[in-house]
């Protein structure tokens, strides 16, 4: 990692970070601040991008962040997501980036060391509600909505609306626009 990128890495960290929300009195220069450290820090960033207070996302080399699209306020993201165009994500998302080896019944799990898991996908026009818990090695396929306080233990197809621990497909999105074309 250059030296530069760890000096931006650094003053989001130790400052940025814990600047008010964009939303806020005072969130607007906040809220550019912390686009211009993540645009030098992350591997892709696009325009109009809204990285929130107190949002967490590794050493976010490998990260790719599309046109219009946001991390929620606290959110943790590990390096390595990539999230397309025009998605929102609400506050305190929680992506596992890691998780405890225990293949092995003859040591203990805590002596077994972790594995990383494959990184997350989030493709274009995608809701993440408040509290999201996403376990694993995810894509959240176009045009997805997935609500609040769901634990999403799996993948489902394009335009699904998902919920509940552990997650269900609730219904399709293109049912709907469906319906409203016939009327």
């Amino acid at each position: 990692m250059s030296i530069k990128r760890r000096f931006n890495l650094f003053l989001y960290y130790h400052f940025a970070i814990h600047l008010p929300a964009s939303f806020k009195s005072g969130g607007r220069l906040a809220r550019w601040l912390r686009y211009v450290l993540c645009k030098r820090i992350f591997k892709e960033c696009g325009k109009h991008v809204n990285i929130e207070k107190g949002a967490r996302f590794g050493a976010g080399i490998n990260v790719c962040i599309g046109d219009n699209s946001g991390i929620g306020i606290n959110a943790d993201i590990p390096d390595g997501t990539r999230i397309g165009r025009n998605v929102m994500m609400g506050p305190n998302c929680f992506v596992v980036g890691m998780n405890h080896r225990f293949d092995r019944i003859d040591i203990p799990m805590n002596e077994q060391g972790y594995v990383k898991t494959a990184p997350l996908t989030i493709e274009d026009d995608c809701w993440i509600g408040r509290d999201v818990f996403i376990t694993g090695a995810r894509t959240i396929k176009k045009g997805t909505i997935v609500a609040a306080r769901c634990v999403l233990t799996k993948d489902y197809p394009e335009y699904s609306i998902v919920g509940g621990n552990p997650s269900r497909l609730i219904r399709s999105r293109l049912v709907a626009e469906s319906e409203n074309s016939q009327k």
